[in-house]
């Protein structure tokens, strides 16, 4: 592994291009999201290539990162998206993807965000049955989809786990005959049927065992046009311990094989879909930030940052592990030496620690960290908590050079809408 373990990642992938990290914090300030091209079109191309099956299809679920020049890029690699609120379908629009690359998955919205929906011509996905009268009544005769709960479930985290009996999405499988009722009542046709089992699988076996539950409840209807597998396709947060890579070949080939006798079943072409968020955007965004202080607190030792948990949500939220590099004047460190240590932000929160007792390079102030894997519910998760401003966000581009894609905040951001 030698003297670059530590920034393995970023070596490895050439990931900052024709810069560096100290150059980057120089320039656009600290802290800073940075995301590759490079990286993100091959996670797309991984995606769209998935299922060897004609009428397959990549839906880039947006919540995990929606930064409009990503979106752009998103598309150009041909993927459609899913959207979660009409805010995702304002920016996915922007971002020039049309209403039939967009489909809505709602879940406890008013009869204003489906008619924002129903207005473009974008089809919504319905998970409860309360919910699909309510879109009954706004629209008799439309097309709807439905998301039932497969009865399994996956995640890294329980806060993450969207199918099985302890979580609050989709219809139950045996409420089958009330859906066909409702649809009946309205005059709706059923578009499709969709499901999601949890996020962060690294097996393809939860994801295989959701995929049959959804197809037997699919032959319980008559001409649908699409099924939406959901996604949680993992990317592995452990690269410094060589973590291995979710089996793709394995798991495309699997679902293929399933597809194409199930279609051959039911007679009809259906479209496939999935949905990935964090696969398309996680590995491609590193967050940097500054070291302002280093100290020994009754025997532990705590690196301060400025990245506190307003930039950067999920180790507090989920207990989830980012692999930490370290820069020296922009360069990588030897791992000759290592110190136990807790990286800390600059939030007024016992909480507030990305990483905790992490065997890292001696550390001083001045050093820049980089937080890995930071690209999928990084930014999106951000906030002004304390007050604090949100970072500026950049891409590489494909040639190694930089382009701000999103400013910093500014001070008078935080009273904008205070200004009536």
């Amino acid at each position: 592994m030698g003297s670059y373990m530590n920034n393995y990642f970023t070596v490895q992938t050439g990931f900052y291009g024709n810069t560096s990290p100290d150059r980057l914090l120089e320039q656009f300030g600290s802290p800073l999201y940075v995301y590759n091209e490079n990286i993100l079109r091959k996670r797309c191309r991984e995606m769209a290539n998935l299922v060897p099956y004609a009428n397959f299809k990549a839906n880039y679920s947006v919540k995990a990162n929606s930064n409009l020049e990503l979106l752009k890029i998103v598309r150009s690699e041909g993927l459609h998206a899913d959207a979660m609120s009409p805010g995702e379908i304002f920016v996915l629009m922007k971002a020039g993807f049309k209403p039939e690359e967009i489909f809505y998955v709602s879940n406890n919205v008013s009869a204003g965000e489906m008619k924002f929906a129903i207005e473009r011509g974008i089809i919504t996905s319905i998970d409860s049955l309360s919910q699909l009268e309510l879109y009954g009544r706004i629209n008799p005769g439309g097309k709807v989809a439905v998301r039932f709960n497969p009865g399994v479930g996956a995640g890294h985290h329980e806060k993450v786990i969207t199918g099985g009996k302890k979580t609050k999405f989709g219809v139950n499988l045996d409420l089958v005959d009330e859906v066909k009722r409702i649809l009946k009542k309205y005059n709706l046709k059923l578009a499709g049927i969709n499901q999601h089992i949890g996020s962060l699988f690294m097996e393809g076996d939860p994801y295989i065992e959701g995929l049959k539950s959804i197809l037997s409840v699919a032959e319980k209807f008559d001409d649908i046009e699409f099924l939406d597998f959901g996604g949680g396709f993992g990317i592995p947060y452990r690269k410094q311990e060589r973590q291995p890579r979710l089996d793709l070949d394995t798991l495309g080939k699997k679902l293929g094989d399933i597809i194409s006798s199930w279609v051959k079943k039911y007679e009809k072409e259906v479209i496939i879909k999935i949905e990935p968020g964090r696969y398309i955007v996680a590995e491609c965004g590193v967050l940097l930030g500054t070291v302002y202080a280093v100290k020994k607190n009754y025997g532990d030792t705590y690196v301060g940052t400025d990245l506190g948990f307003n930039t950067l949500m999920r180790p507090v939220m989920y207990d989830a592990h980012h692999e930490i590099e370290v820069y020296k004047n922009g360069k990588p460190v030897s791992t000759e030496v290592l110190e136990k240590v807790n990286i800390v932000g600059n939030i007024c929160e016992s909480g507030d620690i990305i990483a905790k007792e992490r065997l890292l390079p001696k550390i001083e102030e001045g050093d820049i960290i980089g937080v890995m894997d930071a690209g999928a519910y990084g930014y999106s998760m951000a906030s002004n908590y304390n007050n604090r401003l949100r970072p500026a966000e950049v891409l590489v581009r494909s040639n190694g050079e930089v382009s701000l894609i999103r400013r910093r905040d500014t001070l008078e951001d935080l009273v904008r809408n205070f200004d009536l």
